[in-house]
Formats: structure tokens, sequence, C-alpha cells
């Protein structure tokens, strides 16, 4: 319990960045929680099973959290959410089944090279067409499934392409922001179940007070910092000229 005052920083921090971005947070939540981890003599090739499963825990709380607020503001295109959630069921956990079979370095590689082709795309603002529109129901249905199963693997709530996607099917920033939130939350339940099985299937033991691949005691302190500040960053959304937002998006990729 040592470690609760550098969760519940992590915590606020993440949460506030959660709901004036709509990213999950797992970016900031996945790295602190490797070094923690590894200063706690967590089992070496288990160490970034454990931080993504907690991450994707902790995003149930700050997602629900923030897209509430992005709701009362009209923000979330519900007939977008609506068609996406069993892809992203299906997609979620097919992808937290596969990260159980990876070692720890694979994972690390998969996690940075993601996070650096994230903030590229963002950073040239990447569009493949000027005529881009929304798919259909069995588009978004597959998408919503890619994104779950890339989600599932780095651990975020699948901001860091939902929003870059939404935004290229022309959709306003804000709207693509607050949508992005409201169906990080389906992505970060069904990764949770996904983390928790898997890891209470595999032989191996884990750390006292694990729930599979969940750490209950960061996921506490982590919850308690960031359900407070995430509503504070979903109002500051509605308030911020969408170029500091995008400038804002950018540098947190690459921080």
């Amino acid at each position: 319990m040592e470690w609760w005052l550098i969760y519940l920083l992590t915590g606020a921090i993440v949460g506030f960045f959660a709901g004036l971005l709509g990213i999950g947070g797992g970016l900031i939540i996945v790295p602190v929680l490797t070094t923690i981890f590894t200063a706690q003599n967590f089992p070496p090739d288990r160490i970034m099973h454990m931080a993504l499963g907690t991450t994707m825990a902790t995003i149930m709380f700050t997602s629900f959290s923030s897209l509430r607020t992005h709701h009362r503001h009209g923000a979330v295109l519900w007939s977008i959410v609506k068609p996406m959630i069993p892809g992203i069921f299906l997609g979620t956990l097919s992808g937290a089944a596969l990260v159980s079979s990876m070692t720890d370095r694979v994972l690390n590689i998969i996690f940075v090279i993601f996070i650096c082709y994230a903030a590229t795309q963002m950073l040239l603002q990447f569009r493949p067409s000027p005529v881009f529109q929304l798919p259909g129901r069995i588009g978004l249905f597959l998408v919503g499934g890619l994104i779950g199963g890339v989600s599932s693997l780095v651990a975020i709530g699948g901001g860091l392409l939902s929003v870059p996607f939404f935004t290229l099917c022309k959709i306003k920033l804000q709207q693509a922001i607050g949508t992005a939130a409201a169906i990080g939350f389906p992505i970060a339940l069904a990764g949770t179940i996904g983390y928790v099985a898997n890891g209470i299937l595999q032989s191996e033991p884990l750390p006292d007070y694990s729930l599979g691949y969940v750490s209950l005691p960061a996921l506490f302190w982590l919850i308690s910092g960031s359900i407070l500040t995430a509503p504070i960053g979903a109002r500051l959304t509605h308030s911020t000229k969408t170029s500091i937002l995008k400038a804002i998006f950018v540098v947190l990729l690459y921080g």
C-alpha cells in the first residue's frame, strides 16, 4: 500500500485527459504500472500482462465517468455507438486471449510501435479521401471489432483509433471525442473480462490481491484519482478550441 500516492496521482492525471480527449489513459497508465510492478518484484514475465489488465479495468471507470458528461452535452452519437458494440466485444475478447500467449517483450514492442504510429498519424493529419464517409452497420461492426482487438493489445479505451477515424468521417471533433468515450466503456468491459479470465486460467502464480491480470490495490487507487478529474476534463472539451485539442492529443501521444 506504500505505492498508493503514486497510483492516486496517476489516476488523477489519466482521468483528466480521458475526459478532455476521449482516451482511456492506457498510454499513461501502462508505462507507470510496469515501472511500479517491476519495483514491487512482480513476476517478470507477467508484469506487462498485469499492467495491461489493470489498465483495462481502470478504463471502465474513467470512460463511464467521462461519457456521462459528454452525453449531457449531446456529444455522443449513439447511432454510431450501437452498431459498433457487438464487434467491439468480439474483437476485444479475442485480443485479450491473444495477449495471454505473448511474452512481455513482445507486448512492450507492440505498445511502443502503436503509440508512435498513432502520434505520427495525428501529427501528419492523414486523410485518405476528402469524401470519406461513415460506413454502414456492417462496416461499423467490423471497425468496432478492429478497434476493440487493437485496444485490448495495448490497453486503451479506443480513443487513439476512434477519434482519428471519426474525424476522418467528417464528424466534429467534440462529437468524435464524446463518441469515443462512449465506445471506450464496452471496450474496457470486454477487455477486463478477458484479462481476468485469462489470468485466472494461466498456471503461474500471480501477486497477492490480484484478480486474474488485474491488481486490485492499484485499481482502487487509480480509480479514486481518475473518477474525480474525468468530468473536469470532459467539461473543458466543450470550451476549448479544436486546434488546441489536436495539439494536446499529439503532444500526449509522443510524450
